[in-house]
């Protein structure tokens, strides 16, 4: 008989696992697959001088910018931190630490984490800030730069579709960093937004195995905001 990893709520799901001073992995990419009830739970649990690993920041007063807001986080290991003032401003003020990955490279240092491969080596950013501090070598003729692995103590992530057990589907491009992010998590905590019976998923549609999930919560109705809503101009009528 499979024990349901299911909790009642978000901050039930927190509970006893997240503490001050930890490393966190969150899934994401911009706003499009991101664990929003996790994260406002996470604001709400009040712990700080977090490490966040993540694409991004989110957007002022939503996603990870919550916990700039407030002050919980005291590094950022990310890619892309555009549409975020306050991220912003901490980071130009000196109040945060920011430590800029080019995006091929963070996913590669997250998968690295999830699979115990401790470093690897990588053209990306060779010549280039991103080199400085770090081993390079060359390799038939071409130049690379050794970045280490990422591993969390805590991953949040987001999928569409979660049995009981913990087996996972995600949906299109949200899938994005969520499975990475959960596999370099010593802890997994997962939100949904349908949950079903174990076995009713069929084995080949099984995106991330429930081995790397830990605890589940279910939010059947996540916001899904979009960062910046771009439409065509109305035709001019001829």
């Amino acid at each position: 008989m499979t024990v349901s990893k299911l909790q009642p709520d978000a901050n039930t799901a927190l509970s006893g696992i997240v503490a001050d001073g930890q490393t966190l992995a969150v899934g994401g990419f911009g706003l499009c697959g991101i664990p929003e009830a996790l994260i406002a739970a996470l604001r709400d649990s009040g712990v700080k001088n977090l490490t966040v690993i993540s694409n991004n920041a989110g957007v002022d007063g939503f996603g990870l910018g919550q916990l700039l807001t407030t002050r919980q986080i005291k590094k950022m290991i990310s890619s892309y931190v555009g549409e975020n003032k306050e991220f912003e401003r901490q980071y130009l003020g000196g109040e945060l630490e920011l430590e800029f990955n080019p995006q091929g490279t963070l996913a590669e240092r997250l998968r690295a984490g999830g699979a115990g491969i401790p470093a690897f080596f990588t053209a990306t950013g060779y010549g280039t800030v991103v080199a400085d501090g770090k081993e390079t070598r060359e390799f038939d003729g071409r130049h690379y730069v050794m970045e280490t692995a990422l591993k969390a103590d805590v991953a949040l992530v987001k999928a569409w579709k979660a049995d009981h057990a913990g087996n996972l589907v995600f949906r299109e491009t949200a899938r994005n960093f969520n499975p990475a992010c959960a596999m370099a998590g010593k802890t997994c905590i997962v939100e949904v937004e349908e949950l079903v019976e174990t076995g009713s998923i069929d084995p080949d549609h099984v995106h991330l195995p429930g081995i790397y999930v830990d605890r589940i919560v279910v939010n059947t109705h996540p916001e899904k905001r979009i960062e910046q809503r771009t439409v065509r101009a109305a035709a001019e009528n001829k």
